[in-house]
């Protein structure tokens, strides 16, 4: 009798974090018999980025769930054209249709942490005050430790991405809104997953439900990774 293979989960982070801000979910992945990698890219360029995470995909086996937080969700939104990907979650993402760019979606959906940033030596960072807009509901020291471990992207990536190939149209996709978001508008959350034909969650959580409510996150996952599968064997 042969064994399934589970989904192999790769993550891709977004602005201001790296793939140490899935640090919470991975190890209960891991411990469920997946295969996790969290792709790490500099935030220097939307082509480098996804270039980096289809290296990734190298490094692991398929079939393949993709997760995306925030502008991590453009990045899976190229790279998960892939034949190995079977599966896209979104966690507060974004997400460009064909002539879109990120910028394009968070102007027509303003949010308060963009106020909170400078541009300096050529990137966008976040002033100390922008991490109650981005992670507001995490305890104060880890707050803190978001601020003190943010990696700041170049200033223009979000105008950027210019895609011909969109997976979201052509895999099964999740989607998690976080409702008290001020980082991406929660009503451009919702527009999107609807777009998407997405399963869709709200959760009452700032930009980061990976950090401020794992456990959810995580069955979440578990969730979308289960029904791939099942679409796999069919």
């Amino acid at each position: 009798m042969n064994k399934q293979r589970k989904a192999t989960i790769v993550f891709a982070h977004g602005i201001w974090a790296d793939g140490s801000c899935f640090g919470k979910v991975i190890p209960a992945l891991q411990a469920d018999g997946h295969e996790v990698i969290a792709a790490q890219y500099g935030l220097d360029s939307f082509a480098e980025d996804v270039a980096a995470l289809k290296r990734t995909l190298n490094r692991v086996g398929s079939p393949v769930l993709l997760v995306g937080h925030s502008y991590g969700g453009a990045t899976i939104t190229a790279a998960g054209n892939d034949e190995r990907v079977v599966g896209l979650v979104f966690i507060a993402a974004v997400a460009p249709d064909v002539g879109e760019t990120v910028q394009n979606q968070l102007d027509k959906y303003p949010t308060d942490v963009f106020s909170r940033v400078e541009i300096a030596d050529g990137r966008a960072w976040m002033l100390p005050n922008g991490v109650e807009f981005f992670a507001g509901d995490l305890p104060e020291d880890e707050k803190k430790l978001v601020w003190a471990t943010h990696y700041a992207p170049v200033a223009d990536l979000f105008q950027q991405q210019k895609l011909d190939a969109i997976a979201w149209k052509s895999k099964p996709n999740w989607y998690i809104v976080a409702k008290n978001d001020h980082t991406v508008h929660p009503d451009l959350q919702r527009f999107l997953a609807k777009r998407m034909g997405a399963t869709m969650i709200e959760l009452e959580s700032s930009h980061v439900p990976m950090l401020s409510q794992p456990e959810v996150v995580i069955d979440f996952i578990r969730k979308a990774a289960a029904a791939v599968m099942v679409k796999s064997a069919a």
